[in-house]
């Protein structure tokens, strides 16, 4: 059985593991764990997004019943 090496790929060139310095692998294994928090922090604006759009239109459905609600009231008296 054949194991084979694990390459990585910059700028069209292949490298192999054993082609790196240690430094190398160390710049390598920074940059995943940045793709993973830039992905992660990508995620959660989406939901901060989302979550504040929801509360913008809460607030003028509020805007426009409280309306209603004023008039009605003054109607009333």
């Amino acid at each position: 059985m054949v194991e084979e090496k694990k390459t990585i790929t910059i700028d069209d060139v292949e490298y192999t593991e054993d082609q790196l310095s240690d430094a190398a692998k160390v710049c390598i294994n920074h940059i995943g764990s940045l793709d993973q928090k830039i992905a992660s922090s990508q995620f959660n604006l989406t939901q901060l997004q989302v979550g504040r759009e929801a509360f913008v239109a809460r607030l003028k459905d509020e805007l426009e019943n409280g309306q209603e609600d004023s008039t009605v009231s003054a109607s009333a008296n």
